[in-house]
């Protein structure tokens, strides 16, 4: 048995080493990351044909998602608060005192 080993042509031996692989293949892979990079990219609100006004956007809403976690946040315990301080001020005031 012969050991066959199928060599490229040394023309193209530069570029399927600067490439990484065939030209056709590595352009496929380009292809399908670049979809993909774009729609993660535009779940988050990026727009290709602005993309510094999209950027700007994107911390803002972050900055604002920040404070509107606060206010949330904020909302629940006065809501809380309304029940649970007068309850505990009314077993305070109104409960057997306790011996040490």
């Amino acid at each position: 048995m012969q050991n066959e080993t199928r060599e490229l042509p040394a023309a193209n031996d530069g570029l399927y080493r600067f490439l990484g692989g065939s030209p056709l293949t590595v352009a496929f892979r380009l292809i399908l990351l670049s979809i993909l990079v774009g729609v993660v990219l535009a779940a988050i609100g990026f727009d290709p044909w602005n993309i510094v006004n999209s950027i700007r956007l994107l911390f803002q809403r972050l900055w604002n998602l920040g404070f509107d976690a606060v206010n949330w946040l904020w909302r629940y315990f006065l809501l809380g608060a309304v029940i649970v301080f007068p309850v505990w001020l009314l077993m305070r005031m109104f409960g057997a005192p306790r011996g040490r």
